[in-house]
């Protein structure tokens, strides 16, 4: 079965002043259909720029990958047609309902009125939001606001779903409600989840498979009880022992926070 997410060589380089930084230096991916997958790194170890290459917020230097079947270089509108993406900061306008949020996301995707109403009322109910879509975006919870960015970016029923950092600043319940959420997106709808995270105790528990990059490049890739098996010692080592032995260094706390294990 072909990898919805697949890249090989992925490259990426930025001119500076006083030469040339390689960001990513050749990142080979093959994520399946209906997996949630956890790509971790410590600060500058390539992952924000691949997973902005990945929803064509960059163009790559160098090899090559497709999304959902559609080049990253030949094809980055079919890329974005096929993906949902959630930012770090969310997009909701705080101004505006989240009804009214939900139904111009649905229309900047091209659906007819009343499918996007309908569409929004839908992913109200599914994302625990139908008593709050008269209510303004700026008035939710923290969590609740990250329901509704992961709302907005499933209006156009994507295949692959980013989420980057999704629970940073979340309290313990807030996070562990998005948690079932991403499993329910996998179980029930056969979503394939591209997560990146600071918090290690979240990718242990909701990924499927993790890949750790460093230096811009793999370095080790796996189940989490893999992985804790081969660089931790035994399937019951902590993940932070087992990071640090795959990269010699700690992630960066999110937001200040001490990292959860």
């Amino acid at each position: 079965m072909a990898a919805v997410i697949s890249t090989a060589g992925l490259t990426r380089a930025f001119r500076t002043k006083t030469g040339t930084v390689e960001a990513v230096r050749g990142v080979d991916l093959a994520v399946q259909e209906g997996e949630i997958l956890g790509f971790l790194g410590p600060n500058g170890a390539g992952k924000t720029t691949t997973l902005r290459m990945l929803t064509t917020l960059l163009r790559p230097t160098g090899g090559a990958g497709t999304v959902a079947g559609h080049d990253l270089v030949g094809d980055p509108g079919g890329v974005r047609r096929a993906i949902g993406y959630v930012a770090q900061s969310g997009g909701a306008d705080p101004q505006i309902t989240v009804r009214e949020e939900l139904v111009t996301q649905g229309r900047l995707h091209r659906l007819p009125k009343a499918e996007a109403v309908a569409r929004a009322a839908a992913l109200a109910a599914e994302l625990d939001l139908t008593g709050f879509l008269d209510h303004t975006t700026g008035a939710l919870s923290g969590g609740r606001r990250r329901r509704l960015d992961i709302a907005m970016a499933l209006v156009h029923r994507p295949k692959v779903l980013f989420l980057d950092e999704p629970t940073t600043g979340l309290d313990p319940g807030s996070r562990a409600g998005l948690w079932d959420l991403v499993r329910r997106l996998r179980d029930e709808h056969g979503m394939t989840v591209f997560l990146t995270t600071h918090y290690l105790d979240e990718a242990d528990a909701l990924a499927d498979r993790l890949v750790i990059v460093d230096g811009g490049t793999v370095a080790a890739e796996g189940t989490p009880a893999a992985l804790k098996s081969r660089y931790g010692g035994s399937p019951g080592a902590t993940f932070q022992d087992t990071f640090l032995a795959v990269t010699g260094r700690r992630p960066a706390p999110a937001d200040g926070a001490p990292v959860a294990v």
